[in-house]
């Protein structure tokens, strides 16, 4: 598999996760039912990065298959 494609799944499957748990009350609820829902206010400080890393992991993949394809 070519490296391009690989980043290209890392990021796009990463960002949707990510997303659902930043847009979504998903954490929100498994922390409530795990017991954890002091750490509910951290969440903003640990997603929106993780959300933005994985947004560039998948811009990388996407100009690594470009470059792949234009050779």
């Amino acid at each position: 598999m070519k490296k391009g494609n690989r980043l290209l799944k890392i990021g796009a499957i990463g960002s949707a996760i990510a997303a659902l748990c930043c847009f979504t009350p998903v954490l929100v609820w498994l922390f409530a039912v795990v017991g954890l829902s002091a750490l509910v206010g951290y969440l903003d400080y640990v997603l929106l990065p993780t959300l933005a890393v994985f947004l560039v992991v998948l811009c990388i993949g996407f100009c690594q298959r470009h470059r792949d394809r234009s050779r």
